[in-house]
Parts: C-alpha cells; sequence; structure tokens
C-alpha cells in the first residue's frame, strides 16, 4: 500500500477545529481518516455526522495503543488537535497531563516510526506580546506565559525544542493559533467566539456587551486580536500535511490586528442591523494576563511556500452568520 493511502488520525477530531479538518480531509478525498477524540454527554458527534471515518479511538484507547505500540493501522501522520483548550482552566495538573504529556507521547511515537506529527500550539504562548509574534523558535525560550493553559503549550514547544525535534528526519510541526472562529464551535462553552457570543447576544437583546480597557493607552473595545476564519485554519493546517520540509512552530492566523469594535460592527452588518455597544468592566481574574493586542507575524509561512488567500474579518463573519448561525434559526 502507498503510504499516501495510509489514514491520517487526527485527534480531537469532534472539536472545533478538528472537526473541520477531519470534515476538510474527508470531504477532498486527502486519504482515510481515524477520528480520536471523547464524546462526552453533549451534542458534538454531530459534528462528525456525515463523514465516512476509517476508525474511531477514544483519546485513551489512542494513547494506550500509542504507548503499547501495536493495535494501530499503519499512519500517514497524526494530527493532534486534541487538548484542553480552555484558556481559564486553573488545575495545572489536569493541563499538564492532557496538553503536555499527551502530546510528547504521541510526538516521541511519531519520531520514532517516521510519521509526521503536526500539533496545536498556542498564540497564548507569547504572553503579554512584549517580544512580538514572531515564530522563530529561536525565541522561544524568552516568551513567558501568563497562564496555566498558556504554559502547559508553552511547555511542549521547549520540550521539542530541547530535543531537536523541529529539526532534521521526520522534524515535527507545531501551529500557533490565533483567535480562530466558525461553525462547530457551538459546544464551546465560554471559550466559544466572541463572533457567536455577539450573534446570541444581538439576538436576544439588540447589542453586543464588550469590555472595557483598563490601560489608558486603548479605548473601550480598541483592543486588539488577529482574528482568523476556521477554513482558513483547516486550509493552512492542511498545508503542512503536503509539506513536511516546513518543520518548526508556524503562526496560525490572518496576519492582521482588528478591534473588538470592529467584530462587533461586523456581526451587526452580517445581520443587517445597526451598531449598539455596550462597555462593561473586564473581571479581576483575567485582567492580569489579558493580551491587548496579537498579530500573527506570517513571514515564516510565507517564506515556506504557503501563499494561501485569507479571508477579511467581514467576509469570514458574514459567512459565518449568514450561512451558518442564521441558516440553523
Amino acid at each position: 500500500m502507498s503510504p499516501n493511502a495510509h489514514p491520517i488520525a487526527v485527534t480531537g477530531a469532534s472539536g472545533f477545529i478538528g472537526s473541520a479538518l477531519t470534515r476538510h480531509l474527508v470531504s477532498n478525498s486527502r486519504g482515510p481518516v481515524c477520528a480520536v477524540d471523547d464524546l462526552g454527554t453533549n451534542d458534538r458527534f454531530q459534528n462528525l455526522s456525515g463523514l465516512a471515518l476509517a476508525d474511531f479511538f477514544d483519546s485513551s484507547d489512542f494513547l494506550r495503543r500509542i504507548e503499547l505500540d501495536r493495535g494501530l493501522p499503519p499512519l500517514r501522520a497524526i494530527l493532534h488537535l486534541g487538548a484542553c483548550s480552555d484558556t481559564t482552566e486553573t488545575n495545572g495538573d489536569f493541563l499538564m497531563r492532557n496538553n503536555f504529556a499527551y502530546t510528547r507521547t504521541l510526538a516521541q511515537w511519531c519520531l520514532a516510526h517516521g510519521v509526521r506529527f503536526i500539533y496545536a500550539s498556542s498564540a497564548a504562548t507569547y504572553g503579554d506580546g512584549e517580544l512580538g509574534y514572531d515564530d522563530d523558535i529561536a525565541l522561544l525560550p524568552r516568551l513567558r506565559p501568563r497562564n496555566k493553559y498558556a504554559y502547559s503549550k508553552h511547555a511542549f514547544d521547549l520540550w521539542a525544542l530541547e530535543h531537536g525535534a523541529f529539526a532534521g528526519p521526520g522534524a515535527i510541526t507545531g501551529l500557533k493559533y490565533f483567535n480562530v472562529f466558525g461553525p462547530n464551535e457551538y459546544h464551546k462553552g465560554d471559550m466559544r467566539s466572541m463572533v457567536l457570543k455577539a450573534y446570541e447576544q444581538i439576538q436576544a437583546t439588540g447589542q453586543v456587551r464588550l469590555f472595557k480597557s483598563h490601560r489608558p493607552d486603548f479605548a473601550d473595545g480598541e483592543q486588539k486580536r488577529d482574528f482568523v476564519y476556521v477554513d482558513d485554519a483547516v486550509a493552512l493546517t492542511a498545508w503542512f500535511l503536503d509539506h513536511p520540509a516546513a518543520a518548526g512552530i508556524f503562526n496560525v492566523g490572518a496576519g492582521v490586528a482588528r478591534t473588538w469594535n470592529d467584530l462587533a460592527r461586523a456581526v451587526f452588518a452580517a445581520m443587517g442591523r445597526p451598531p449598539q455597544i455596550e462597555y462593561v468592566d473586564m473581571p479581576e481574574p483575567i485582567r492580569t494576563a489579558y493580551q491587548y493586542s496579537t498579530r500573527a507575524d506570517l513571514n515564516r509561512l510565507r517564506a515556506a511556500g504557503c501563499h494561501l488567500p485569507l479571508r477579511s474579518l467581514e467576509d469570514g463573519v458574514r459567512d459565518y452568520v449568514q450561512n451558518h448561525l442564521a441558516a440553523t434559526q
């Protein structure tokens, strides 16, 4: 059998980005897909509805098979999107087991077997952004994450750097996702994007609530983020599957910093309503770790040969609101 006919394992396959990636791979005949995830008791199984999968493993079973090195088909790649993505999680031991140790075990197995390994890091690892958002791995030791979630992600980035996993045969690739939004995020609770939250708020009250600024150099609602539509994040992820020479860490974003006010106005426009924005105090527990401006530096991505087009915030919001959120009403 040709290696390209071997299955691709996607962890977190029923999650937000994971399900969009799984659907992209299956729908575009990119190869058989083994889905890895824990479906739990909510409706996230619907994110995989209608997809013909080569196999399905729960997360613990998949890890056990990896550790025992048996019971798995020959794999072409592991795309590791499965993790605790709650940036407000305070249980550090839980985060390190799920986001560091699990990732390390999969990476070690892939390195030992010559299997492509692409994993989700996070823009949260850049901390307050004082050092910028350059994805050069040489800068990793200087970064100072500001919450336990970010630390658990950064810890694996540093492990991979220390063990030479970003270079040589079978080198791995980490992707620092910025603020991704789009369909299939309904199950994420408070971690849902502000696009979905704004849509729901407008439906219920006719207005959107945004955090006030607690810094004099930023007006209320003028805090900035790099917002990237999930379809674009998935296309970039799949590009790395086909370009194994692009190893190391790469930012996955739009490369543009936009304000929360911009996002709110885009949602109002997509819904055909005039903007009505209320500003509320930011909760004390998140103030010290809050990022006031993020923007993915895409220079290394472009230098690696990736020139995929990326949607504007307005185009992404319009598609999400009109073709997905409103379509389900």
